[in-house]
């Protein structure tokens, strides 16, 4: 290759970050997305600095991008969570605070990421789980919806038989077994079979004029535990440490979290009380060999991605939509503001980063991913979005960026409302109908007691204070400061 081809490809990858002039911005051709979904996904990857969870291809897209050591999901459960980030507002606006209530019944036409590239002359294609469960909005997509039929288990016959089991002792909403490991394909389940659907998917997207945007929802690590065996014996379960904080946080009200009743449901988990050490350990090793798989499949869309020769003019995105407990605060699932639940994987690569392979510590929202797509196609931004572009921090990952972080959950008749701040955690529980009724204060110091063990609201009436004001002026005094 000639020096002048090198500098012209140089010059085209650099516009798309905002590093090269206007003539190449007019010619060059918009950028791809991949946009990839994770169900239930812990920030314990080794991209993150971790090495007990194996997810190679994760930290591939990792390499070539940034990691977000600190983002936030705005409301830790599927249905929230995934509604906000797609419409780029918080659930306070799209009125899902549950996995019934559907956000077009707020939101009936504000447009989706999705939909806004589909606007802006994108092909746009989804499958897997990209909003919660079997919901849907058509207008996001160029072709409808799709998701392969799978099983869940591999022994049908066995999951029903258990299941008939289990429902006799727990009741209609009982499950099959919570991890299976059997000794079968990877397409035996819908995870390998949305990777072989995604990577036919590339092959027709690829002989398409027009740039597309592609998302894929994994199942994967969700609930029940559920991945071939050869992922299982990644992982040597004598190896597998348990939490080190089982217990609830001294000082925080009962309902701050919950009594993982998603997780009992299954069969041969305790009704009540924690779960034995032998299980929880079952159950650890369960989780990391579905992440192991997920992680696999992926691997697979990536490795298409290259053949075609479409990675080097793709921006890909891969978020889980919340965090996940593994006995930490002796619970189980997700459901909570806490730390574990709140924090969530997101992970970004964009042709001609100068940044790639680095990690922030910067402060970012699940609603800041669709203005920031949409500001690394050119796109313009909506008005209805309630988060922030973090392209600034792609450009310099040191960069001071917003303040404070917020998230919610709701508790029968009290919503709890949470900020995350450099250094702290505030929670504050008010009623549903009437804001100004403070039922109860959480805090948390991140320096001092980074697992969120001990809430010392009660002993710094000062501080509690002064974080009750940054609080009250909410997300929206947030965005000012970042301008």
């Amino acid at each position: 290759m000639t020096n002048g081809m090198t500098s012209r490809r140089r010059f085209v990858l650099g516009g798309l970050m905002g590093f090269a002039g206007a003539a190449a911005a007019q010619t060059r051709k918009k950028p791809n997305v991949l946009f990839v979904a994770v169900d239930d996904l812990r920030p314990e990857l080794g991209c993150y600095g971790h090495k007990t969870i194996l997810t190679p291809n994760i930290d591939r897209i990792a390499k070539d991008g940034m990691v977000f050591l600190r983002a936030y999901c705005q409301q830790a459960v599927c249905s929230p969570s995934r509604s906000s980030l797609m419409t780029g507002a918080r659930p306070d606006t799209t009125k899902v605070w549950d996995l019934v209530t559907h956000f077009r019944d707020a939101m009936p036409t504000q447009p989706t990421v999705a939909g806004h590239f589909k606007n802006n002359g994108y092909f746009v294609q989804g499958m897997g789980k990209i909003f919660h469960g079997g919901y849907d909005d058509p207008r996001s997509w160029s072709v409808p919806w799709q998701t392969p039929e799978a099983t869940t288990y591999a022994s049908p016959a066995s999951e029903r038989r258990q299941l008939t089991e289990n429902r006799a002792k727990k009741g209609k909403g009982a499950r099959g077994p919570a991890y299976e490991g059997a000794d079968v394909p990877d397409n035996t389940f819908r995870d390998g079979k949305i990777a072989e659907l995604a990577v036919a998917t590339l092959r027709e997207l690829a002989k398409k004029p027009q740039p597309f945007f592609l998302a894929v929802g994994f199942a994967k690590p969700h609930l029940p535990f559920i991945s071939p065996k050869r992922y299982w014996d990644l992982y040597d379960p004598k190896e597998i440490k348990l939490a080190a904080n089982p217990y609830h946080p001294k000082g925080a009200p009962e309902y701050a979290l919950t009594a993982s009743g998603e997780l009992r449901n299954y069969v041969g988990i305790p009704a009540e009380g924690p779960m034995p050490d032998s299980l929880a350990r079952t159950l650890k090793h369960g989780y990391y060999a579905a992440t192991s798989y997920m992680d696999a499949q992926l691997g697979k869309v990536l490795d298409e991605l290259e053949k075609l020769g479409l990675r080097r003019n793709t921006i890909i995105v891969l978020w889980g939509d919340h965090g996940w407990k593994l006995g930490e605060h002796g619970e189980w699932c997700k459901h909570s503001n806490v730390e574990n639940d709140t924090n969530a994987p997101l992970v970004l690569a964009a042709p001609g980063m100068k940044n790639a392979g680095k990690r922030t510590r910067a402060l970012v929202e699940f609603v800041d991913i669709y203005p920031t797509l949409a500001d690394l196609a050119g796109l313009p931004l909506p008005a209805h979005l309630e988060g922030k572009s973090f392209r600034p921090v792609l450009e310099n990952p040191e960069r001071k960026w917003k303040s404070a972080a917020f998230s919610q959950y709701p508790r029968g008749k009290v919503m709890g409302y949470s900020m995350r701040t450099d250094r702290h955690r505030l929670t504050v529980w008010v009623a549903r109908d009437d804001h100004s009724k403070v039922e109860a204060v959480e805090l948390y110091d991140h320096r001092a007691d980074p697992q969120e063990n001990t809430n010392i609201a009660a002993a710094n009436a000062a501080l509690v204070q002064t974080l009750m004001e940054k609080w009250r002026g909410g997300w929206k005094q947030v965005l000012t400061e970042v301008g």
